[in-house]
């Protein structure tokens, strides 16, 4: 038995249904109020170098724990700074072990945002048209790993909204999970190698540019990932036509 997911319906907003978004928006402003935003910079990981290596060096297991609870947090609160956090955990720890603990931090922080986005929104009044809602809702439920992976894939799409889209289109809670963990590898990996070569970049006391990362070949081998994860898409249309 597949799991059902019942879609938003256009009906009555139920404020103890928003609550969990409120608590979500109070998190965020409070990050920014208290400063804490200033701390995902370069120029921070650039001033507290030594003491986050050495801290990782004298406690390796409670640092990468630490980091991994931290970037979930930040996928909840934070969507955007997930680049920064990838970058920097890529220098603290190394491309591997930056690179699984992001797809451990990255998956739970996401899963919880869809939760949240999915509970709140089901008697959230809507502008969009049920029908047309219904529509797009049907249709990506019936291949839905298939577009969970190319939407991951693909670097044209946010985190954060790839994390919120699903939850009005009905995705199941299992499909997201699996999507998100293995969809994400490939652009993770990028930004973990990247980042561990930032210690070359502060030793020569240069600048460092996110444009520089995603390079024209590596977004046109995310999308080449991204086009193959339709394929089954593609083959169920042609035999249907057939």
């Amino acid at each position: 038995m597949s799991e059902k997911v019942p879609l938003p319906t256009v009906k009555t907003i139920s404020l103890r249904r928003l609550l969990p978004v409120v608590v979500l928006a109070a998190g965020a402003v409070l990050f920014f109020a208290l400063g804490l935003h200033k701390l995902l910079t370069f120029e921070a990981l650039r001033e507290h170098r030594d003491l986050l290596i050495g801290w990782v060096k004298n406690h390796n297991v409670s640092a990468i724990a630490a980091y991994i609870a931290g970037y979930a947090v930040a996928v909840v609160f934070l969507p955007p700074s997930g680049t920064v956090i990838t970058l920097a955990g890529g220098f603290i720890f190394g491309a591997v072990v930056a690179t699984v603990s992001v797809m451990i931090g990255a998956t739970i922080g996401a899963t919880a945002l869809f939760l949240v986005v999915r509970y709140s929104a089901r008697d959230l009044a809507r502008k969009l048209d049920e029908s047309v809602l219904q529509k797009m809702a049907s249709g990506f439920r019936r291949d839905e790993m298939s577009y969970m992976l190319f939407l991951r894939l693909i670097p044209l799409f946010p985190f954060w909204l790839v994390n919120i889209a699903p939850a009005f289109l009905g995705v199941r809670l299992r499909t997201f999970v699996i999507g998100t963990f293995i969809g994400i590898i490939p652009g993770v990996i990028v930004y973990a190698v990247v980042g561990a070569g930032l210690g070359d970049v502060f030793d020569a006391n240069e600048e460092f540019s996110l444009a520089g990362v995603m390079t024209p070949e590596i977004i046109a081998g995310l999308v080449g990932l991204a086009a193959l994860s339709l394929a089954p898409v593609a083959y169920r249309k042609y035999k249907t036509k057939s």
